[in-house]
C-alpha cells in the first residue's frame, strides 16, 4: 500500500495495521531490553530514586513474581531509560510509516512499554487517548509496535473502526479485572470491535480518537508492545488548570534537525 492510500485508509477507519515493521534481530534486541529494564525497576525502587514511579506495577497480579522481578504493566518514559527504546522512537521505517499520515516534521509526545503479562495481564477498558492528553486538536497518531505474537488469547489491541469520528467521550476506568467488561456503558456495540492480532515486529496505528481496548491475558504468553505518540508541531499544548505552564517534547523528524521543541500553555 502507498503513502497516499495508508492515508486514505486511516483517515477512514481510524487505525491502520503495518506487517513487518522490525525485523526478528530487532524484536529480540527489545526483548532482551525489556528483561534489564525489569533489574532496572528493582535497583531504582531499593535505592528511592524518582525514576522508579516510571514502573507500574501489574494491579492484579497480587504479590507475584516472575524470576524474582517485579509483574509489571507499564513502563513509561522508554525513551528516557533506554538507549534502545530512544532509537526504536526514531526508526527510519516508523518515521516514514508515520510521516505518511502526519507530514515530516513529527514530535514525539510517549514513549511507553505495555506489557500484558502471562497469567496476570488485566483488561484494558475502551477508551480515547485524548482524553488524557492535553493538546488540541486532538490529532495525535499512536503507534502500537507488537515485540511478542499478540492475539485474542493473550489481550491484543481491539479497536471500533471508524469511532474516531464520534468525537471525545467519556468512557470510565481502564484498568480493569480479567473478567470485567471493557467498558460500562451500554450504548456501545462490543461485537462492533475487532482484534487486532499481530506477529512480533508488526504494528497498529491509530488516531488518538480511535476507541480501543484490550482483554485479558490468561494465557502463558506474555503480550509487549512499544508504544509511541507522534505530532504535528501545529497541534496547541492546552493543559487548562491541572498542567505545567510549558512543556518540552522531542523532535523525532524533521524540524531543521531541532532536538526538542517547547510548547507553552495555551487557554
Amino acid at each position: 500500500m502507498g503513502p497516499d492510500a495508508r492515508k486514505i485508509r486511516f483517515e477512514e477507519d481510524g487505525y491502520l495495521v503495518a506487517k513487518a515493521l522490525l525485523s526478528a534481530e530487532e524484536v529480540a534486541a527489545c526483548e532482551r531490553e525489556i528483561e534489564r529494564l525489569h533489574r532496572l525497576a528493582v535497583e531504582l525502587d531499593a535505592r528511592g530514586d524518582p525514576a522508579a514511579d516510571r514502573f507500574q506495577l501489574e494491579p492484579f497480579a497480587g504479590n507475584a513474581k516472575r524470576k524474582g522481578l517485579p509483574v509489571l504493566r507499564k513502563i513509561e518514559q522508554t525513551r528516557e531509560l533506554s538507549g534502545v527504546y530512544r532509537d526504536l522512537a526514531a526508526h527510519p521505517r516508523l518515521i516514514r510509516l508515520v510521516g505518511s499520515l502526519l507530514g515530516p516534521d513529527l514530535l514525539l509526545f510517549r514513549s511507553t512499554l505495555m506489557l500484558k503479562p502471562a497469567y496476570h495481564g488485566s483488561s484494558h477498558g475502551l477508551h480515547q487517548d485524548s482524553a488524557y492528553w492535553p493538546m488540541q486538536p486532538p490529532a495525535l497518531v499512536t503507534v502500537s509496535i507488537a515485540l511478542t505474537d499478540a492475539g485474542p488469547e493473550n489481550g491484543c489491541i481491539q479497536v471500533l473502526p471508524r469511532s474516531h469520528r464520534w468525537g471525545l467521550q467519556a468512557w470510565g476506568r481502564i484498568a480493569r479485572r480479567q473478567d470485567e467488561s471493557l467498558t460500562d456503558r451500554s450504548d456501545v456495540d462490543l461485537s462492533a470491535s475487532i482484534d487486532v492480532s499481530l506477529k512480533a515486529g508488526d504494528a497498529v496505528l491509530f488516531h488518538s480518537l480511535t476507541v480501543h481496548g484490550s482483554g485479558p491475558n490468561t494465557s502463558p504468553h506474555p503480550r509487549h508492545t512499544a508504544l509511541y505518540a507522534y505530532f504535528p508541531p501545529t497541534v496547541r499544548y492546552v493543559p487548562g488548570d491541572r498542567g505545567p505552564s510549558e512543556m518540552t517534547f522531542a523532535v523525532a523528524a524533521g524540524l531543521a534537525g531541532r532536538d526538542s521543541v517547547t510548547l507553552t500553555a495555551e487557554t
